[in-house]
């Protein structure tokens, strides 16, 4: 049940962050366990396990790009295929790593941002758009889309979405949330009981300097979005309210972002230099630690894991008591 007792608005201050993990290659995503354990994605082609003792265990090798993970309940891990082949890949405990999704309706699936396992343990996989290479962070394309595989198949439920990144359900499962990186905007659908998914509506937009790509789900039904290159953490309630809780960017390169995108001219080399004081391009969070109020974040630029205390106990994850 969420807390009254918390603040409806708040800050943290860079000062207060600190670093977990060692050694890591493009930890994009971060999933939290009440064992303590830790599981990261990572760019040599699969997932780092960080126990609560700080012992790293890494899990597969392959030739995938890791972005997005997601636990299953035998305790083998989802990945999407950032790659332009594309596909989500199963990674088993034994590290072994062997394709769950590669192909939709005959054609291959090609590059996948995101992939969650919600409580009912079905599988919502994030394509942020069709095309590939550095010309695809765009503001006049939206052709991503959102893939749901269950008991009674797999299947496109939205589309048209603007560069999909991560997806959220909320606590009562009335909607599944997603942000458009390149849309600027939080959306979100209607989750009918059997999976399918309403007509979209915006939650959010955000302004300059802000790309929404990480999205977590706090226990006040908060909604933390992550954005890259200006470090920027906002909390959007599911009125649309929102306020910055951290940021942390160099003006400078955050305008020269800005011009490349308006101009349509947005390159990958661009979109991954970081320029900040602490967080290295954080593109995800994840709430973890006994209460729930350990931030975990993912980035596509750090060796580490950034970490800090929120006044707001996230949501557990469904996989929370899989580990």
């Amino acid at each position: 049940m969420a807390s009254r007792s918390a603040p409806s608005a708040f800050t943290v201050n860079l000062s207060s962050v600190s670093f977990t993990g060692e050694g890591l290659v493009r930890p994009e995503s971060v999933l939290c366990t009440a064992s303590g354990t830790l599981f990261v994605s990572d760019k040599r082609g699969g997932v780092m396990r960080i126990g609560a003792d700080g012992v790293q265990t890494f899990i597969g090798k392959s030739a995938i790009i890791p972005n997005g993970i997601a636990l299953q309940r035998d305790r083998s891990l989802l990945v999407a295929n950032l790659s332009d082949d594309g596909g989500v890949w199963r990674i088993a405990e034994n590290g072994s790593v062997t394709p769950f999704l590669t192909e939709l309706d005959g054609k291959r699936l090609g590059s996948v941002n995101f992939v969650m396992v919600d409580r009912r343990e079905r599988v919502w996989i994030c394509v942020s758009t069709v095309r590939a290479g550095d010309h695809q962070f765009r503001k006049d394309i939206a052709d991503g889309f959102i893939v749901l595989h269950d008991e009674r198949g797999t299947r496109v439920v939205a589309d048209g979405v603007h560069w999909t990144n991560e997806c959220r359900i909320d606590a009562q499962e009335e909607y599944l949330y997603v942000c458009e990186t390149f849309g600027r905007r939080l959306s979100r659908f209607r989750l009918s009981e059997s999976g399918e998914l309403g007509a979209r509506e915006t939650v959010a937009e955000f302004g300059v300097g802000t790309f929404p790509d990480g999205l977590a789900v706090d226990a006040e039904g908060g909604l933390w979005v992550v954005s890259v290159v200006s470090n920027r953490i906002i909390r959007v309630l599911p009125d649309g309210r929102q306020h910055v809780v951290m940021e942390d960017y160099d003006q400078h390169h955050l305008d020269q972002v800005e011009n490349a995108f308006q101009a349509n001219q947005l390159g990958r080399p661009m979109l991954y230099d970081n320029h900040s004081k602490v967080l290295p391009n954080v593109t995800s969070l994840a709430f973890g630690g006994p209460d729930l109020k350990t931030a975990y974040m993912g980035s596509i630029n750090g060796d580490r894991i950034a970490v800090f205390r929120s006044p707001v106990a996230g949501l557990p994850p469904a996989h929370w008591d899989w580990a």
